[in-house]
């Protein structure tokens, strides 16, 4: 059995490694490192796999999400909903731009913003939600978007985690997360289910008038070279990120297929076990991408079975520790304890295993196994 990796990078990239390779030498040569013929052709690409009319590269994630929030014209001290159990990505970009954060609590079952607590959240101050699809499961965007129909606010998808997850809808129809909101964000990280090698992320929207924004605040605000129409940001995708990207793109539907038999293992291997709650699929089987698998340890101690488990070289991780009301940065008098029960439940008994497209059967069962002899 080869080492169990949190991410295994390494073995994805010899798949592509002759196709990347040639790229990077091409860039390298043509000098063409920023808004090169790569990038054009990767923004096609994912509108095309996306479905989308518009996707904006941009540097990384984070700016996607405080980008899109620009160019909705949000000012300072709108209300802004979003889930407390996620990244502080996410929250992050809300204080940055001088939003006010609403954070809310998520359902037990999918991890994802509750929509029984976001509707409760709503003020004449709120202008825009943020669900996330958290850990590559699909938030409940039909439900979602009634209600910002219903009170007029923007919906900005984070979708980080979620990129090529399938959204199916009461009657049938679908659509790829990401597209459905006003806007979406996502991000690029080497260790996303398409990730590039350094920092990258995209906007998506189907609105003209919004893209056209959009592109301005990338680039410094600029349409036409020294002419700043808006207040803009640096933050572009280099060529060479957009080379890895358009290696991986096209096999993006295996790598997430391949995660989710992975992860199909694993919920089969502990099936039934009195302290292990295995990941909830909400919707069809492409409604999960599982860019992390995570369990609920309950009645156990969950910090002595990662201690057991790092102990058998078998890395797994706590994706998150501390709810993002409780952090230091983001404290509110407004925020009661009472109003976080599941959020505060699952910071105690969430655990993340290895998940990645090249796990092997072997190494799930050893996984597994360890768990299993560890809880009895």
């Amino acid at each position: 059995m080869k080492k169990i990796q949190m991410v295994d990078l390494k073995s994805q990239y010899e798949g592509i490694k002759e196709e990347v390779n040639k790229s990077l030498q091409e860039i390298l040569e043509s000098s063409a490192f920023i808004n090169g013929p790569q990038v054009h052709s990767f923004q096609a690409s994912l509108e095309k796999y996306l479905g989308v009319k518009h996707v904006i590269p941009c540097a990384n994630g984070t700016d996607a999400l405080q980008i899109a929030m620009m160019g909705l014209g949000l000012k300072p001290g709108d209300e802004v909903i979003t889930a407390d159990f996620t990244f502080a990505a996410t929250v992050e970009v809300i204080g940055l731009l001088q939003l006010t954060p609403v954070l809310v609590d998520v359902c037990p079952e999918t991890f994802n913003i509750s929509i029984d607590a976001l509707k409760k959240a709503i003020t004449p101050k709120t202008k825009a939600i943020v669900p996330v699809h958290l850990f590559g499961q699909v938030a409940n965007m039909e439900e979602i978007m009634k209600v910002a129909k219903e009170h007029n606010l923007y919906v900005i998808e984070d979708n980080a985690q979620g990129i090529g997850a399938t959204y199916t809808y009461s009657d049938g129809t679908q659509a790829k997360t990401g597209t459905i909101g006003h806007v979406g964000a996502t991000s690029f990280f080497p260790s996303k289910n398409l990730g590039c090698y350094g920092d990258g992320g995209a906007i998506f929207t189907n609105d003209d008038e919004l893209a056209h924004v959009l592109r301005g605040i990338v680039n410094h605000g600029m349409y036409e070279r020294y002419h700043h129409d808006v207040i803009g940001v640096n933050s572009r995708l280099d060529s060479m990120q957009a080379a890895v990207l358009n290696a991986k793109l096209p096999k993006l539907d295996t790598y997430n297929a391949a995660r989710r038999k992975a992860a199909q293992q694993y919920s089969a291997a502990l099936a039934n076990h009195p302290n292990v709650i295995t990941p909830k699929v909400d919707g069809g089987e492409d409604a999960h991408v599982f860019h992390q698998y995570t369990l609920r340890i309950v009645n156990a101690d969950r910090n002595a079975l990662m201690a057991h488990l790092q102990s058998k070289d078998i890395p797994c991780a706590i994706y998150y520790p501390i709810p993002l009301h409780s952090q230091k940065a983001y404290l509110d008098p407004r925020y009661n304890e009472a109003d976080f029960p599941v959020t505060n439940q699952l910071v105690k008994e969430v655990l993340s295993l290895p998940m990645h497209s090249e796990l092997e059967e072997d190494q799930i069962k050893f996984i597994t196994d360890e768990i299993k002899a560890f809880l009895g």
